[in-house]
């Protein structure tokens, strides 16, 4: 009886020993994916701008939930993302894969589309105004820009955590949880960076910088992506100064 109770206990160590790691894990790769899903959440609250104020909500819970799509479809097509990061041709003496090909794409249009955006807002409401009226974005045309811009954001992060996990399970349920998270919060993120343009511009000044960074990774050259986001922290932690005293000015005036 307690040579069947020893075997027991030591069968059940192991499977103590694995749970913990998997939920270790989850923990971790929810952290990391509501982190990296910040940039979409900029991304989709600037993008959706352009559609009509009613439909802005559903326009980022749309977009939200097509990521969270789209990262399970591509943790169950594990294998084709492995493949992904197979050499497919050399360009002057430089190995691409299908990864640095989407993350070459993907950084053009993020610095195409930060461009386009912040020129906007630098020629004045009355030209934004005219823009916007001439090429006021459909609900299907944004969601397409959020499709491309999620599918580069997915891929990385698919393949980060690929790397962190080993349970299928762990992975997904991460990706739900996050997207979760960032449902709750996103309409708040949107509605702030919406009420403050120096803000907005901050934004896209961090979109064109993760473009550039995309490209830099795509085309096979090492990126320190921790000096990336020291500057934007260290911005974000100024523009936050600058709001603050701007509040306590205005308090004191209405004082």
């Amino acid at each position: 009886m307690l040579s069947l109770l020893a075997h027991a206990g030591a069968a059940a160590a192991p499977h103590a020993d694995t749970l913990t790691n998997a939920l270790l894990a989850l923990v971790t790769l929810t952290a990391m994916e509501i982190v990296l899903g910040i940039d979409n959440i900029v991304f989709i609250s600037i993008v959706v701008e352009r559609l009509e104020e009613g439909k802005q909500a559903m326009g980022r819970r749309v977009g939200l939930l097509l990521a969270m799509g789209l990262r399970i479809a591509l943790l169950l097509s594990i294998t084709w993302v492995t493949n992904l990061t197979g050499d497919l041709f050399t360009l002057f003496g430089e190995p691409f894969s299908g990864r640095d090909l989407i993350l070459i794409a993907g950084g053009l249009f993020l610095v195409a589309k930060a461009t386009f955006e912040i020129h906007e807002r630098i020629e004045g409401p009355d030209h934004e105004k005219t823009i916007r009226t001439k090429a006021a974005a459909s609900f299907g045309q944004v969601i397409v820009q959020i499709l491309v811009l999620d599918m580069v954001f997915s891929l990385d992060s698919v393949i980060t955590a690929v790397g962190m996990a080993r349970d299928l399970w762990v992975m997904i349920t991460a990706v739900v949880v996050a997207v979760g998270v960032m449902l709750v919060f996103a309409g708040y993120i949107a509605a702030f960076i919406k009420k403050h343009p120096t803000l907005k511009m901050l934004a896209l000044a961090f979109l064109l910088l993760i473009g550039v960074m995309l490209l830099v990774d795509g085309i096979g050259r090492e990126v320190n992506k921790g000096y990336i986001y020291f500057a934007m922290a260290f911005s974000l932690t100024v523009e936050s100064l600058n709001l603050w005293a701007a509040s306590r000015r205005k308090a004191a005036g209405a004082g």
